[in-house]
This record gives C-alpha cells, structure tokens and sequence, in this order.
C-alpha cells in the first residue's frame, strides 16, 4: 500500500534526523539547535525596548474587561514584560482563552506545549476540552475547525509546520475562504485562525523551510498575516482571533526565540490590545527608494540599509560614495492579504523606486503581485523597474 499524505512520512523523517545528529555527535560537530537564531534581532533597532515606545505603537489599540468595551487609547497604569515571539504568542492565547467562552485551541502536541512551545500550560490553564491534541492530519485539523467556527465557536488550530500546511489546501481555499460566499453571506466562519511556523530555520530542509504565503493570495475571502516581531505577534494574532474572515497566521519560526543568548527581545503590553489587518507599517521613512518585505527579512533589509550608509571595509570598493547617504524607506507589509495597496503606491510615488525582498521563490511569490499592481498604479512615476530579491527556486 503506497501512503500518499506527506505528514506520513514525517517518523521517517525524524527518524533520518536523528541518525543525522547521531553522525553530527560522533564526529564532534554540534547540531544547530532546534529554535533557530538570528543574531540581527539581537541588535535591531525597530524593536520597542521601553515600555513608553511599546505602549505608543502605531495603530495599537486597548481592548479592556471585554472585547463589547470601547476602544481606549489611554497608556497611563499600563504595563510590559519582555517577550520573545513564542512567548508574544502564548500571552496572545491566553488572553483570547480568557475572554472568549468559545475559544478552542487544537493541533498536533499543543496540549503539552507544541514543538515550538507556543501552548506551553494552556492545557492545564484552561482544559483539555478547550486545548487539546488532534490525529497527525492537517485536512482533518481544518476541517474541524471549519466545522466548530460555523457553529459559533471561536476555532483557533495549529498546523505544526506551514511545510504540512498543503494536505489542508481544499480545505481552506475551497471551503473556509468561500463559506460566505457560498452561503450568500447567511453564514461565516470568521471564528476561525490557523496558525503555522512558516519561513527558514538555518536548518530543516526541504520539509521545514518552506514560505508558502504565495500559494493562498489566490483566496478570496482568506486573511494571510505574517508579524516580524512580540509585539506585532499578539497584537496581530489577537486582531486575527476576532477578525469576521477566517486568517492564515503566519509565524516565522526562526523569531520564535531570536536575540542574544535566546533573551527575550522586546517590551510587550501585557493587557488585552490589537493591531489593526491589511495596514502595512513604515519603519523607516526616506525619500530615494522603497524597500518592502515581510516577516525575517525585515531584519536583513534593516542590515543592508545599515550597512549601505557605512559599509565594512571589505565591502567599501563595491558601494560608490555616492549612494551611502540614499534616504531608504522601510515597510513592513505585515498583512499579505489583503495587502495595502495604499500605503505602498503612496510611498512608491515619492521615491519613485521599490525592491521587494521575501523569503519565497521568485515566481509565484508576492513580489510579482506587489510588482504588477505598483507597476500600474505608479508607472509615471518610477524611475526604473519594480525589483525582486527573493529566495532561490
């Protein structure tokens, strides 16, 4: 009998992983460790290291006793904790487990943590009946909560890895992207979030790297949602919870617990608060060209811009003078759909240049959607062609 599920083959594949750390150990070369590191997270300086810049995030919105409250912009008595992006996600949790009788959280392993240790306790918080453990198939995991979010319920699933994220296609481009549509809009399962550990680790292979975004831009009626740090990861996720769309969370997986020595890398509310969908953030404002990314390579665009205005010695001979003082703007596209158009052709038509920069293959990747759309809006405007950097094929 041939098993066609890729999730079947995954004992295999730990299985070769273990005799590959075995091979590693015997020849006295130390494994990468399982949570990822980049080290430019540890030095960024778009994270929000006090608690006045973390309170006075754009667009950050406080959410009080219940989420029926009106929205307060006060900041006065509030207060942070550092957090790492694993821990961002479990606060995020709680928080909706807390305030929303119907919230439910299932996957693979998340009652005793999950392999990121992102449900670490909520089991033994809130439940087994509210947080519990679901059978090795990723449609399956779907299907379910399609079918509690169309009863009401709050359905908050886990697919371990976006790389088993395609097992579950039909079910959430055929059937949670379309249900309103279908039903005329009589009903909705906007209740649902599924979450998933997307984009590369520095290890894992073909099986545990994948940026898989582009597959679902397709989707009418699906939110996609990629955060770049905590505090965009429970603001984000929180606003995704209780989004009337059914919304693809997407967390890259190598933040998780990203920073010097694995310390937690930014001050983050520890109320209830949201950041708002489909609005992309400028980080860095400039007037010469448009950089725009999502997720890691935020990181890695902030570097390069650094390392333009003041170029190692090694690199001096490759970047003329002449260009280290270019104004560039930084964007975090943070929703990848729906995307802002708005912001980006605006930004576009001032410095009248854009690079987009993501993890995923060039073709088929959102740089090629972004590309043709800035590319109709602004053509008068540019000064030379949409650019893409982009992962290999």
């Amino acid at each position: 009998m041939f098993i066609t599920s890729p999730s079947s083959f995954r004992p295999l594949t730990r299985l070769s992983a273990l005799r590959s750390r075995r091979w590693y150990s015997a020849n006295t070369v130390e494994a990468p460790p399982a949570s990822g590191h980049l080290t430019s997270v540890a030095s960024s300086q778009l994270l929000r290291l006090t608690r006045e810049t973390a309170l006075r995030t754009p667009g950050l919105t406080w959410t009080d006793e219940s989420d029926s409250d009106p929205v307060r912009s006060m900041v006065g008595g509030r207060e942070t904790r550092k957090m790492n992006v694993y821990q961002a996600v479990r606060d995020a949790l709680s928080i909706a487990l807390a305030k929303d009788d119907t919230a439910v959280v299932f996957g693979e392993d998340v009652a005793f943590g999950g392999v990121f240790r992102c449900t670490m306790g909520l089991a033994e918080e809130f439940g087994r009946e509210r947080v519990f453990n679901t059978p090795l198939t990723e449609q399956g995991i779907a299907g379910f909560g399609i079918g509690i979010a169309s009863m009401g319920h709050t359905a908050i699933a886990e697919i371990q890895f976006a790389d088993y994220i395609f097992p579950a296609f039909d079910q959430i481009v055929n059937e949670a992207a379309k249900y309103r549509y279908r039903a005329g809009g009589q009903f909705s399962i906007g209740g649902l979030t599924i979450r998933t550990p997307t984009m590369a680790v520095g290890h894992g292979g073909l099986y545990h790297s994948q940026s898989p975004e582009g597959f679902f831009v397709g989707a009418s009626g699906l939110k996609i949602v990629i955060p770049r740090s905590p505090i965009q990861c429970k603001g984000l996720l929180l606003a995704s919870v209780r989004d009337p769309n059914p919304v693809l969370f997407m967390e890259p997986k190598i933040l998780y617990r990203s920073a010097g020595n694995s310390l937690p890398v930014e001050q983050v509310p520890i109320d209830d608060f949201a950041l708002p969908l489909s609005r992309a953030e400028i980080l860095i404002p400039g007037s010469d060209l448009t950089l725009l990314s999502w997720g890691t390579p935020i990181y890695h665009c902030e570097a390069a811009i650094n390392i333009l205005r003041s170029p190692p010695s090694a690199l001096e001979p490759l970047i003329p003078a002449s260009i280290r003082s270019a104004k560039i703007e930084l964007i975090d596209l943070r929703t990848i759909l729906p995307w802002d158009v708005e912001t980006v052709v605006e930004s576009v038509r001032k410095t009248r240049r854009l690079v987009v920069v993501h993890e995923a293959g060039y073709t088929g990747g959102v740089g090629g959607e972004v590309a043709a759309e800035v590319q109709k809006r602004a053509f008068l405007r540019l000064e030379a062609p949409v650019k893409r950097v982009t992962g290999w094929e």
